[in-house]
């Protein structure tokens, strides 16, 4: 510790602190410009000077170490007049516009001025005509004002060392610095990423959001809440004006220190306010396929009595539901509630059926539960190695990338192992680019080699495991050229990955849907616990095996029990201590039988076997796999109930329609990929009449015959943690008390601080198992008929059935349409050139979209987001499961890539059948769709 002294009062601080940070921790406020955080601290605005005692200078505060018997002054007359004459030079550079800036009365500069006392500078403006960058703002949501910018480097430093990007640059423009932004007429040529991370950076209105210019910092209520795209779980303010949403910003949450990506900040509130939501019930006559508004009591009676009457008629297990992944942990309790109490059954399932059921399978036989074993920033910091696998994080999971890309800045290696070349093979230090479908292989390849080189954790692998003996054993045989072969890799390269790896003190495996979605999904995950418990590398900072789950809080619908085979807490229904548990809560007899999975629920209603299904929040004819036998299956049905905020492909196909509420509408909890529970706080109150998902769940349970009170969201969540051990205690009292605002479960009273870290000491299921698993190829293999390799995936910037994220106009902008990647020499021998419309067809069938050609996929092997309705993907995709999991095989399906004659790629009127045309001509199809909704 060091001990000093500032403005007259004793501190003693740690070493390594600044004086900024010293004078802040017993309240003296240095004011500083060009200062952020852990981001810049290059002392350019000369405002945070303080007069040292021996010093003949006056050193900046943000960057100087303090030293033992320091004795600082931060008020001398000194120090006064230098921060005025450097405040002064400031304004001489900066327009004072502040009426009309987007940054009045949120601008850093604008309150430095007047804490100095300072209007205006004394000196004649020093900005030139011709001199300075004109404004631009092309970006759909940014913009930049070179007449504002006071040259502080904190939009650099942020996109260098926060985003990770690079894209804002410090150059020269005669004798004048200027900074250079990438919002111009060639943004999209940029490697910009359209984050906003700089303008929330910049201390003035030079870097601005052009939805800014709506409201004043005086006239916004801040809502805090949990983003409602992917699984990284990021913290931010909603920002309310009269009753609207205008915008969000970033918030220190733990898991993303204030960033954002581009969803987040700009494509997480257009659609709450979409002038498409649903806002009454909706029944459709069979006979004319029509809809027409109905009122609650009506809908509800219908879907009650057709659910108990199908029931009587066919049994309990003829009836299924599916919760919703993007929903609240409080909707989904309801959700498979009200399938066990209410129907009957165990046919209650989510869409980590389709994700990620794998890995709750895999990791929980082999580590004994599954999910991710440490924390998103243990896995990003202070970290040697990482070793990611069938991720794309900068796309899927933005600021887990935006921390990894910052863990390779600071000197961590990157092992990528992944098909395609994406953004962070640049940066890796080995891309082990293996045919889609390998995985196991190299695992093995990976564990072979751990023995033979003699890198095994012995004393971990005697102390903490069991059936070791029995992998080695298929190991053998897996030599590096074997997996080189099998893998189309450099055996080399992968014996730089295996020493890389296992020498390394701290390395997580980071893996996502590359692992899981495969026929052998499952298997996939296990190899992964294989590797890390070869070399010991579970139960400690900055090592174990780490799915990034891919939906808001598809963790959480794990957890509340929407499986066909757990409770909440993964409680088993088999179990008759748990289920006796379960009955005494509920007052009911609950099926003893495990469920089906909602894979197999679709080929069971074609069979006639399922008759009637309540989805809430999900869209399984845009998400699932072989598109076709989807609309089949529910076809099928005799009654579809469906509960949306929009009509959406699955809603259309439905008997009934319900109209719910967003998450910027309701208080729940969402549970982020590291098991952390976070609150999700209601912002705005919509017109219509739409309901809260919980009322309409409860109000139908009672329909059905079961007497079940309406309840407030912590209500719901106190219910759960009463029957579920790992989340005893967690409350909504606590989640608001806590420093970080959440927990991470296992937390089992309330004195439990909660669990970052997974089996330390001990294993959740007491030893760990190595699985013995074999390679299997994909089910499906190219042939002569289907000669290419198609995997599927998503792009950062949608989400999955961008049911949200295209009613943000910018988001559609930057990537509007489908395309489909092929590799330079597949596209040279079909005659494809970059950019053309081309066919795409599988044995399931054929959608159109756009060639992009590159050699990001190897020869043989082409790659599509399922984003966009004008080709998706799972058209094409193979519905092949997993036996353990029943997970489909996305990743791998065999395909035909044609390209379209002159006759094909125009129509009728003799127009190019661009991708622009077939969006609008689906949007007027959902228009025309919405209309005859409305009008009826």
């Amino acid at each position: 510790m060091i001990n000093l002294n500032i403005d007259g009062m004793n501190v003693q601080v740690a070493e390594g602190t600044t004086i900024l940070d010293a004078a802040k921790s017993i309240g003296i406020n240095i004011p500083t410009l060009c200062y952020l955080k852990n981001v810049s601290d290059i002392g350019s605005c000369r405002l945070c000077v303080v007069d040292i005692e021996g010093y003949e200078k006056l050193p900046t505060s943000c960057n100087t170490l303090v030293q033992d018997g320091m004795i600082i002054r931060t008020q001398t007359d000194k120090v006064v007049r230098s921060r005025r004459m450097a405040l002064d030079l400031i304004l001489s550079h900066h327009n004072l516009i502040c009426f009309s800036c987007p940054s009045n009365g949120a601008c850093e500069l604008q309150n430095v001025a007047h804490q100095c006392g300072i209007s205006e500078s004394s000196f004649p403006n020093f900005r030139l005509p011709g001199i300075e960058v004109p404004h631009v703002e092309d970006n759909p949501f940014l913009g930049y004002r070179p007449d504002l910018c006071i040259h502080c480097q904190r939009c650099i430093n942020t996109c260098a060392n926060v985003s990770g990007c690079n894209s804002i640059q410090l150059t020269s423009r005669g004798i004048f610095r200027a900074i250079e932004t990438p919002f111009g007429t060639n943004w999209k040529e940029t490697n910009c990423e359209s984050c906003g991370n700089c303008a929330e950076a910049c201390p003035t209105g030079a870097i601005y959001k052009k939805e800014a210019k709506a409201y004043r910092s005086w006239e916004i209520q801040r809502v805090r809440t949990t983003c409602p795209h992917c699984a990284v779980g990021c913290q931010y303010n909603l920002l309310v004006k009269d009753n609207k949403l205008v915008g969000a910003e970033g918030v220190d949450g733990p898991s993303n220190n204030n960033r954002l990506c581009v969803k987040g900040r700009f494509g997480s509130y257009k659609f709450v306010m979409s002038q498409d939501r649903l806002t009454d019930p909706l029944i459709k006559d069979r006979g004319t396929g029509k809809f027409r508004k109905a009122s609650w009591d009506e809908a509800l009676d219908l879907v009650a009595s057709k659910f108990m009457a199908l029931k009587r008629q066919y049994g309990s297990d003829s009836l299924a539901g599916f919760a919703c992944s993007r929903s609240p942990n409080e909707d989904i309790y309801m959700v498979q509630k009200m399938v066990r109490a209410c129907f009957g059954t165990n046919n209650v399932d989510n869409c980590a059926r389709v994700c990620h059921s794998a890995s709750v399978e895999g990791l929980a036989k082999t580590l004994g539960s599954g999910a991710m074993t440490n924390t998103i920033y243990d896995i990003t910091h202070d970290v040697d190695v990482i070793l990611l696998v069938g991720s794309n994080p900068e796309e899927a999971h933005p600021v887990i990338g935006m921390q990894i890309r910052e863990a390779v800045r600071n000197g961590t290696k990157l092992i990528v192992v992944d098909p395609r070349d994406i953004g962070l093979t640049k940066q890796a230090d080995i891309h082990l680019k293996l045919r889609p479908g390998s995985n196991i292989a190299f695992a093995n390849g990976m564990c072979h080699l751990f023995i033979e080189e003699g890198l095994i954790d012995e004393k971990f692998i005697a102390e903490n495991t069991e059936d070791f003996k029995e992998l080695k054993k298929i190991l053998k045989s897996y030599t590096p050229e074997r997996v080189a072969k099998i893998c189309n890799i450099d055996p080399d390269d992968l014996r730089a990955a295996a020493r890389m790896y296992a020498t390394a003190k701290k390395a997580p495996i980071i893996y996502c849907l590359g692992v899981t979605e495969h026929s052998t999904g499952t298997e996939g995950v296990m190899s992964m616990s294989n590797m890390a418990m070869m070399v010991g590398k579970l139960g400690r900072e900055g090592c174990g095996v780490n799915p990034l789950r891919g939906q808001n809080n598809v963790q959480g619908a794990c957890d509340m029990g929407a499986m066909p085979d757990k409770y909440s807490g993964y409680q088993l229904v088999s179990d008759p201590i748990v289920r006796n548990k379960f009955e005494k809560a509920w007052g009911i007899k609950l099926p003893s039988q495990t469920g089906m999975h909602a894979t197999d629920i679709f080929p069971s209603a074609i069979k006639g076997n399922i008759k009637g299904l309540y989805i809430c929040g999900e869209d399984p004819v845009v998400t699932d796999p072989d598109t076709a036998h989807v609309i089949k299956a529910l076809k099928s049905l005799d009654f579809l109930v469906v509960q949306e905020l929009f009509m959406t492909e699955t809603a259309m196909l439905a008997d009934v329609v319900l109209p719910g509420r967003s998450y910027a509408e309701k208080d729940g909890t969402f549970t982020n990929t590291e098991r952390r529970v976070q609150r999700v706080r209601k912002a705005v109150t919509l017109p219509g009449n739409s309901r809260l998902d919980t009322d309409i769940i409860c109000d139908l349970m009672r329909r059905m015959g079961y007497n079940q009170p309406t309840l407030s969201a912590s209500e719901i969540f106190d219910e759960m943690a009463s029957v579920t051990p790992s989340f005893h205690g967690i409350s909504y009292a606590r989640l608001e008390n806590e420093p970080t605002k959440s927990l991470q479960w296992p937390c089992t009273d309330k004195f439990h601080p909660g669990t970052p870290i997974m089996h330390v000491g001990k294993f959740v299921r007491g030893l760990g198992y190595f699985y013995p698993t074999e390679y299997k190829p994909a089910q499906e293999l190219p042939d002569k008929e289907y000669p290419m390799m198609l995997t599927t995936g998503r792009i950062l910037y949608h989400y999955n059935t961008s049911a949200m994220t295209k009613r943000t106009e910018g988001l559609m902008e930057i990537a509007g349409h489908s395309f489909v990647e092929i590799n330079t020499q597949d596209a040279e021998h079909l005659g494809i050139k970059d950019g053309e419309r081309v066919t795409v067809s599988s044995r399931r069938g054929t959608i159109t979209s756009e060639a992009r050609v590159s050699d990001k996929t190897n020869p043989g092997e082409c790659w599509m987001p399922f984003h966009f309705p004008d080709g998706n993907s799972n058209w094409l995709t193979n519905a092949a499961l997993d036996k353990y999991a029943r997970i489909p095989e996305y990743k791998v399906c065999a395909c035909r890539i044609d390209k379209l004659s002159k006759e094909q790629a125009y129509d009728g009127r003799g127009r190019y059948i661009s991708q622009k045309i077939i969006a609008t001509q689906w949007h007027k199809r959902m228009d025309k769709s919405l209309t005859r909704v409305i009008m009826r």
